[in-house]
């Protein structure tokens, strides 16, 4: 039975092919056209599995190799960050730069503009050191200052080098006014607890003063060794000490001595 279906099968091929042959010649080309579609599919499908298999084998790269591949990306992205951090430090370094020169510009004054290269470890608040000496025309007492106001004085001078005392150190007192009101005192070291070293006693003030917090503090000119009207700070609080005799504030400085990079020297 199986045999004469082959027999039966292998006619209508035969019969098929003969049928084909006997077509015109635009009949044979529409049949082979339609026939070739019928196939398309499967060629496709056989394609696209080709394909995808060639994919997945590009894919399965070794792990080591993907390992790799992320140490360098790491490396590469922490690069990228310390440039990154490398030039805002620099732009902050020039916006300062130029404040201090633009402020420069336009004061009469001579100054000379130094880079602080130092502190003393047991005298952190007090001190600081910078890049000029006499060399550049430094001596001792020269007021030092930023934009935002006043520093401190020159203290001891090396040829290259010399010693910033800061605005609240016991050797560095300072004649000031206070601007709203007119009244002459002196800036010196806190006597008491220290909360914020940008903190200062004001002392020297009349009994009936009138503070208030938020005025202003800058240099009077008295002394001799601090010209007047640089800022130096603002008014805290004030109390009435000696018995009602006389009047203290607290001071909080205008320039942050934590934060100092660049500084000017006053010169004669």
């Amino acid at each position: 039975m199986a045999r004469r279906s082959h027999y039966v099968a292998l006619s209508l091929v035969l019969l098929l092919v003969v049928l084909v042959l006997s077509l015109p010649d635009q009949a044979t080309v529409k049949f082979k056209l339609a026939l070739s579609s019928l196939f398309l599919p499967l060629f496709g499908l056989a394609g696209s599995a080709q394909g995808l298999a060639e994919q997945a084998g590009n894919a399965a790269v070794p792990r080591r190799v993907l390992l790799e591949e992320a140490a360098r990306l790491k490396l590469e992205n922490q690069r990228l960050r310390l440039q990154a951090a490398e030039g805002e430090a620099a732009q902050r370094e020039n916006a300062r730069l130029r404040a201090l020169l633009g402020w420069q510009s336009q004061n009469p004054l001579r100054l000379k503009a130094a880079r602080v290269v130092g502190r003393d470890t047991a005298n952190w608040w007090r001190s600081v050191r910078i890049d000029r000496g006499t060399r550049d025309g430094l001596k001792p007492d020269l007021p030092v200052l930023t934009a935002e106001g006043l520093v401190g004085r020159v203290g001891q001078v090396g040829f290259a080098t010399a010693e910033v005392i800061l605005v609240g150190d016991p050797k560095c007192r300072v004649s000031v006014v206070v601007r709203e009101t007119g009244e002459n005192g002196v800036l010196s070291a806190r006597s008491s607890g220290v909360l914020d070293h940008r903190w200062v006693d004001l002392t020297h003030l009349p009994r009936n003063t009138a503070l208030k917090p938020g005025q202003t503090v800058a240099t009077s000119g008295l002394g001799g060794v601090f010209p007047p009207g640089i800022a130096v700070g603002t008014v805290v609080d004030s109390r009435s000490v000696g018995y009602g005799l006389y009047t203290e504030a607290r001071v909080r400085l205008t320039v942050d001595s934590s934060r100092l990079s660049e500084v000017m020297v006053m010169l004669p």
